[in-house]
């Protein structure tokens, strides 16, 4: 058993502080970034227009992010407090959010640039999990997203939530919705399943909705949110969207990937 008590600031300069969560952002869309142009672009055209996308990314991801957070996790809230939907720094993300916007950006450039949005999209998707394993540990180190009370031998205290002994549901998403869900994302590509635009987003969406449909059987819910229909928690609800989207978007282009 473990002991959580990590300091969530990183570095701290007088009144300034760096946060381990801001930095597992910094490093997740840098590491990303190198590694799509470094390997899985091979395209020089891709390669040059890469460069101005991921700053649409970093605009999908912050603002979606946010949105999504106050619009599915604590609408109530912000809508009494509308000012505090631009306080960032006091937490308050939602994965979910992210994604569309991410997939609301990539579809606003890849028009302005007369491309398949896939083409952006796919690349991502085998890098997101970079992102999502050092997003899900700063959860960790922040003592947040925790699990259920349980009396196994990983179980951990977070000793600025309670006394009690629980699940690190954050450590299970980095596991599977990081380093697993990036090993079937290199898999997949390495199947040939890029070259069909729109496949690798496909298979994204479906394992990630999966993974994390799972994991949060063991993640306590939102506070203010709780189980919603059939006892599932709202991140499970989306999922299941996310996962038939996923599931109907890989039929469609696994057909035309069979007729080509």
């Amino acid at each position: 058993m473990f002991i959580n008590n990590i300091d969530p600031v990183a570095i701290q300069f007088s009144s300034i502080e760096i946060r381990w969560y801001s930095l597992a952002y910094i490093v997740g869309i840098l590491l990303g970034w190198v590694l799509s142009k470094q390997i899985f672009i091979s395209n020089r055209e891709l390669k040059y227009k890469f460069d101005d996308y991921v700053t649409y990314l970093i605009i999908g991801v912050i603002i979606g992010g946010r949105l999504g957070y106050v619009l599915f996790y604590n609408f109530t809230y912000y809508y009494n407090n509308l000012i505090d939907i631009f306080k960032i720094w006091q937490g308050g993300m939602s994965f979910h959010g992210g994604l569309l916007g991410v997939i609301i950006v990539s579809i606003w450039f890849a028009k302005k640039n007369n491309d398949n949005p896939f083409i952006y999209l796919d690349i991502v998707s085998i890098v997101a999990p970079i992102g999502i394993f050092f997003g899900r540990v700063a959860n960790f180190i922040n003592s947040e997203l925790y699990g259920f009370e349980t009396n196994l031998p990983w179980a951990v205290k977070f000793v600025r939530v309670d006394n009690l002994f629980r699940h690190p549901s954050q450590l299970y998403e980095a596991l599977f919705e990081g380093l697993v869900l990036f090993t079937i994302m290199l898999y997949f590509r390495k199947k040939g399943f890029l070259k069909t635009p729109g496949l690798i987003s496909a298979l994204f969406l479906f394992f990630y909705s999966t993974f994390r449909f799972i994991l949060e059987f063991y993640r306590v819910p939102d506070e203010q949110i709780g189980y919603l229909f059939l006892n599932l928690s709202m991140g499970q609800i989306i999922s299941i969207v996310f996962l038939l989207t996923g599931t109907y978007l890989f039929i469609n282009k696994y057909e035309k990937k069979r007729d080509t």
